[in-house]
């Protein structure tokens, strides 16, 4: 499948400042109908499938899929679309929530290093690492959980603090990428006003009261500071090996269709294939078949 989205419109460009107003909440002028995007994305997830099997068999790269959002982004939906398309047996999510007492007596990317993909296998991060530039910037007190020297206090916490913090994400990464993990960061880039319609769907319909939290309520409230967060976030941390985008969410099927082509257009890049065996394993196998042929 051609990729059906402009990649590069929702890539962050290394090095560039981040006005997220810049980018779209609600991709207009699609080229193409819900219907027919409907099509493109079973297609996409017969390529995601195939490529998958070929990750796994060359056991050469892993993949890493990021994703972060505003709550009611989407991003529970965008991990089961692209896990519809994969073997269970390959794929790994890890969703990470308030980090645990364990967790937060070691530095902040000890449990996302645990649950990196091995070769072959496809990773999947609902939240990540990135949540301790975002929620912990928006709420510096919870900093002084992870009792770091020098941070007696939220007014310890200045801008070298949060440069020194950036410099350490994009040196993690770095080192992940570089050992053959193809890591794939998406913000999934929701309105403020379709925030509120889906928890509004999420009150309203029974079937979805569990995933709505007075919390979140709580923290919409903060919205113009996650705002700000995020851009300087993807402003410090886009960069060639591990670039961000930026992806309209209030459309849930554009959403899932422009992240899927992203991963396949990836992926293609990797130029992937089978394994070939040498002539003296295709004798082996031959010379398999033929016994296998005389039995019973």
């Amino acid at each position: 499948m051609k990729e059906p989205v402009n990649a590069d419109k929702y890539r962050v460009k290394p090095g560039s400042k981040v006005f997220l107003k810049d980018f779209t909440t609600d991709q207009k002028n699609k080229n193409y109908t819900k219907e027919q995007g409907e099509k493109l994305l079973l297609d996409g997830l017969e390529q995601l499938s195939t490529m998958q099997d070929k990750l796994y068999a060359s056991q050469k790269y892993s993949c890493l899929i990021i994703l972060q959002a505003m709550d009611a982004g989407g991003k529970d939906s965008t991990i089961k679309h692209i896990t519809s398309g994969l073997n269970a047996t390959g794929v790994r999510v890890s969703n990470f929530k308030v980090p645990t007492t364990e967790e937060l007596n070691h530095d902040f990317f000890w449990r996302h290093y645990k649950a990196l993909p091995e070769r072959g296998q496809i990773g999947i991060f609902n939240r990540s690492h990135y949540e301790n530039v975002l929620v912990t910037k928006v709420h510096p007190e919870l900093l002084l959980k992870e009792k770091l020297p020098g941070i007696n206090s939220a007014d310890d916490v200045h801008k070298k603090f949060w440069k020194q913090r950036y410099e350490q994400i994009n040196n993690f990464e770095q080192n992940i990428v570089e050992n053959g993990t193809i890591m794939l960061k998406f913000f999934l880039h929701v309105s403020k006003d379709e925030q509120k319609k889906r928890f509004l769907e999420r009150i309203d319909n029974p079937k979805k009261n569990w995933k709505f939290s007075v919390a979140d309520l709580k923290e919409r409230e903060y919205w113009d500071a996650y705002q700000k967060a995020y851009e300087e976030a993807l402003t410090h941390t886009s960069t060639k090996y591990a670039p961000w985008y930026v992806i309209p969410a209030d459309d849930k099927w554009y959403l899932q269709l422009a992240v899927g082509s992203i991963i396949n257009s990836e992926f293609e890049k990797l130029k992937l294939s089978y394994p070939k065996i040498s002539k003296v394993e295709k004798a082996e196998l031959l010379k398999a078949r033929e016994e296998l042929l005389k039995k019973k």
